[in-house]
């Protein structure tokens, strides 16, 4: 006890505790960026988010009866989340170290910039079978748009106007629960009504509820099944609904080094997309440790590119740019040339007269990774002259080099990851680094001819191949360096193989001994995507190979097919941050500028790299006779409320063909739609059909009129909404390089009225 007859000596002891003492706080804390308050309780979790600016200052979005944990532990055995009892914050170092009632204790710093704070977990002490931990869920009490593939939950009303998110900051964080099966969320349906006066429920559904896609499951475009507004397509699970509809938050990080064990599909539900059981393969040093993401709430209005471009920035994240210009910037979307009837001659001046950057070859059918050719898609002298021109044939280096000399990149459609027969890691040898979804033993050593293999164990070996479709042309087994197919095995002991057929894919039967390791191989789909999937560091390689066929041809631009072969070996949304940096960085490696794709999905994994997607087409995307986002199908409205939602640009796929009966008007209107909502497309150019319009110059010229202004940022936010509505009819007229007159008309481009005069945005300098 200090002696009260000593003030002075009491009084420098107390003094000496405080300082002892004074970094380390039990107390409550908020922490504030230029928009954006929050509140961290004792206990670890954050119990208010804030609105600090503007209009709707001080507005409250964390519900009062759902806050947030910090961070979450996850023990994927058991399938229990641990949330945190108590917090302790050191103010010197920035740091709250969190304790959890399983004995682990996490240390998280926690930076306050001037737009987003960031998170990161500095050590995890005590694992006790956590194998991934989980930032949040943050819950918030907004119901309008949810963006399930980056994590935010928006109010884009004039009232609120408020936006709150997250972005991982590292490859190893990923958008999602700790619970995602094989770390890609499942492609679905959720009933979720972003304005429940417009769009009321009926008495049958509910917010959250869950519905499997459509169709058969195998036909993409009956994926897309529903029209109305509250059945709402899931590319993801950053973002979730409870029975409220009150959006909620999510990024997880997982150690990657332990064996594990999916049972996954990405799309349940259906017969003919069972889950596989799939042994995932370890990737030593990939750890949740140093899992990173940026917090942050703002004005939703101007979030994209005022506080998510400023933590691209700001982090060193992926930052691909077309004309100068962030592909995530409104002002740099724009459409591309999709090549139609295999002739070249007139391609180039098409698209440069458009106003367009890119030529997608799509004519010539599949780019396969095959590594066998080096890279040199017209063989190492570039003797193959596939591109047909009156003038004489090109290669697609001597096409490219004419693109070029216009301002045009070109490119081609990959089957991503699909190691198709006969090429150079498939077959007749086949790569020692191919994904296999089982490993078993050879009981009795078998010679050439013999069809009789037996197994050390049966167990899913009667599953038929992959996830998707489950080709039975693809069920097969590699032992050494022979492929052989079988269906089927034996329900009694020993326990053999059914239906086998030996030197598959023309592979050389050989000897095998017994004790000899069998893969059940992981494979893609048939209908021409028929390959086998590679393992993680044959990934990469193929990834480097993408880079160097742009370096060796000449190409920019890729449309890859069947990305969602990224997510076959178990890595999910890892997987595909890994090819796509790996892909980039040998490209910067090797000097090619930026490469400019669109694929068969858009995930968390591609968000940052890939600049639109164009899939699908005609009266499944944006049917521009009826003025509706998609007549046939749902595919228009669906991909329009993901992407609108994840600040990424809305896709109309291949489409809107110019022929004998195209008129100005139709594309005033796609035009106008394009630039109100953001969206991109493929147009498709046939030069026959193109040739045979009366009003081709008129259309290309309009065009180009709307994609200069658009790229000069000269349409205001109000007036986007307009131009968004199917119902209006506009024509625009260049009046300068840095000025245009916007006419009302009607439907037929006839009686116009000058609606407005815009003009260019002085931080947008018109590009060459």
């Amino acid at each position: 006890m200090i002696d009260m007859q000593f003030p002075i000596l009491k009084t420098l002891i107390l003094n000496a505790l405080m300082l002892i003492v004074a970094p380390y706080c039990h107390a409550q804390h908020d922490f504030t960026t230029d928009y954006f308050k929050i509140h961290i309780n004792n206990k670890g979790w954050i119990t208010s988010m804030k609105n600090v600016t503007g209009k709707g200052s001080q507005r409250e979005f964390s519900p009062a009866d759902k806050p947030s944990p910090l961070l979450s532990l996850y023990d994927s055995k058991k399938g229990k989340y641990y949330q945190p009892t108590k917090a302790i914050y050191n103010k010197t170092k920035r740091t709250f170290v969190l304790q959890y009632p399983n004995g682990s204790v996490a240390t998280v710093a926690l930076v306050v910039n001037k737009k987003y704070f960031k998170l990161t977990l500095q050590s995890l002490g005590h694992r006790n079978g956590i194998d991934n931990i989980q930032w949040g869920a943050y819950h918030t009490n907004i119901t309008n748009l949810f963006g399930e593939i980056i994590g935010v939950a928006r109010d884009t009303s004039d009232a609120v106007n408020y936006a709150i998110g997250m972005l991982a900051l590292n490859d190893n964080t990923l958008g999602g629960t700790s619970e995602t099966i094989a770390d890609a969320a499942p492609f679905q349906y959720i009933i979720h009504s972003p304005d429940k006066k417009r769009f009321p429920l009926p008495s049958h559904l509910h917010e959250g509820q869950i519905f499997p896609i459509g169709g058969d499951g195998i036909n993409d475009v009956a994926f897309y099944a529903h029209k109305e507004p509250y059945y709402r397509i899931l590319y993801g699970n950053a973002a979730q609904i409870d029975t409220q509809g009150r959006i909620s938050i999510a990024y997880s990080s997982r150690d990657r080094a332990p064996k594990r064990e999916v049972y996954f599909s990405l799309i349940p539900n259906m017969a003919v997309n069972k889950p596989n059981h799939q042994e995932v393969q370890p990737l030593p040093g990939v750890d949740y440790h140093g899992s990173s993401v940026g917090f942050w709430g703002s004005p939703d209005s101007t979030a994209l590119l005022d506080v998510v471009q400023n933590i691209v920035l700001s982090e060193g994240l992926p930052y691909p740019k077309i004309n100068g210009k962030w592909v995530k910037d409104p002002a740099a979307f724009v459409p591309d040339a999709l090549t139609v009837g295999g002739v070249y001659d007139s391609i180039v001046p098409y698209t440069h007269r458009l106003g367009f950057k890119a030529i997608s070859l799509y004519d010539q059918g599949f780019v396969r990774p095959d590594r066998g050719n080096e890279g040199y898609l017209d063989g190492k002298d570039f003797e193959k002259k596939s591109l047909k021109m009156a003038a004489g044939d090109k290669s697609h280096k001597e096409f490219a080099e004419m693109a070029a000399k216009s301002g045009l990149i070109i490119g081609r459609t990959p089957i991503t990851t699909a190691l198709a027969p006969g090429t150079k890691d498939a077959s007749p040898v086949p790569s020692d680094s191919l994904c296999y979804q089982q490993k078993r033993l050879l009981v009795k050593s078998i010679a050439p001819g013999d069809t009789i293999i037996v197994v050390n164990d049966p167990k899913y070996l009667d599953e038929v191949a992959s996830w998707e479709g489950h080709a039975k042309n693809l069920n097969m087994i590699k032992i050494g360096k022979e492929l052989i197919y079988y269906m089927g095995v034996s329900d009694k002991a020993p326990f053999r193989l059914l239906n086998v057929k030996r030197g598959y894919w023309k592979t050389t039967e050989s000897s095998h001994a017994a004790g000899d390791t069998i893969y059940k191989l992981q494979v893609t789909i048939n209908y021409g995507y028929d390959g086998l999937i590679p393992n993680m560091q044959l990934q990469d390689k193929i990834a480097e190979y993408y880079a160097d066929v742009c370096k060796i041809n000449g190409l920019a631009y890729y449309d890859f097919d069947g990305q969602e072969f990224l997510f076959n070996n178990g890595h999910g949304y890892y997987s595909v941050k890994r090819f796509f940096r790996k892909m980039f960085d040998r490209a910067n490696e090797l000097g090619v500028p930026y490469i400019r794709f669109t694929g068969s999905t858009l995930s968390e994994g591609s968000w940052h790299y890939q600049s639109i997607w164009n899939v699908g087409g005609g009266k499944n995307l944006y049917d521009v006779e009826t003025r509706e986002w998609g007549s046939a199908t749902s595919q228009g409205k669906d991909l329009r409320d993901v992407t609108y939602a994840n600040f990424f640009p809305v896709g109309m796929g291949a489409n809107f063909p110019v022929n004998a009966k195209s008129t100005v008007a139709e594309y005033e209107h796609i035009q106008a739609i394009s630039v109100g909502i953001g969206s991109t497309y493929s147009l498709k150019l046939d030069q026959k059909e193109v040739e045979s319009c009366p009003q081709k110059d008129a259309i290309f010229k309009a065009i180009r009129t709307w994609e200069n202004a658009r790229a000069a940022n000269a349409f205001p936010r109000w007036l986007k909404k307009e131009l968004a509505d199917p119902a209006h009819q506009f024509h625009l007229e260049e009046l300068t390089d840095d000025s245009w007159q916007l006419y009302k008309t009607n439907l037929d481009g006839a009686n116009r009225k000058l609606y407005r005069t815009l003009r260019r945005d002085l931080n947008y300098l018109k590009m060459d």
